[in-house]
């Protein structure tokens, strides 16, 4: 089965699906430090029934941002003020997300601000900015815990909703 992949600097590609196996998740890159954000978030003692993991944490990042006002106008923001003055050569660290949340992205990626004359942005450096903003807003991670719950939750109503009736 062939999915979106990324290359290395973040660009999408065509190729085999090589991640854990579930067809719901969609590869994606991260900046170190917030991926390190994450990994601490995912060892530490909040984190626990259940123990969330990358997918979910950054998945929870993006319903965050996008449960804000003006989302896209925020990340965008973010973009060309904060993370465009990062070494573009960073090595981005591979990680998943679920399609829900991609499929946001995905959206941004087509959106009027990232086509000329506008700079275009990568899915990596999306990501990386909806895992900023929701440190920025809560260095202690427990909304990241409330959007991964609540996404959860929404992901088992939709793929058994006979079940919860």
């Amino acid at each position: 089965m062939t999915t979106p992949s990324l290359q290395a600097n973040g660009t999408l590609a065509a190729s085999r699906q090589t991640n854990t196996g579930n067809p719901d998740t969609v590869e994606t890159r991260l900046w170190p430090d917030e991926h390190l954000w994450l990994y601490a978030l995912m060892r530490s003692d909040p984190n626990v029934a259940p123990c969330f993991r990358f997918p979910d944490l950054i998945s929870a990042c993006v319903s965050h941002v996008f449960s804000q006002a003006l989302p896209s106008a925020r990340i965008f923001h973010y973009l060309r003020t904060q993370l465009i003055q990062r070494d573009p050569q960073t090595t981005r660290l591979r990680e998943w997300m679920w399609r829900g949340q991609y499929a946001l992205l995905l959206e941004l990626q087509r959106d009027s601000q990232n086509r000329h004359p506008h700079p275009k942005f990568q899915l990596d450096q999306f990501t990386t900015t909806c895992v900023a903003l929701s440190r920025l807003d809560d260095a202690s991670g427990a909304t990241v815990f409330r959007f991964a719950r609540s996404n959860m939750a929404h992901r088992a109503n939709a793929a058994s909703p006979e079940l919860c009736s």
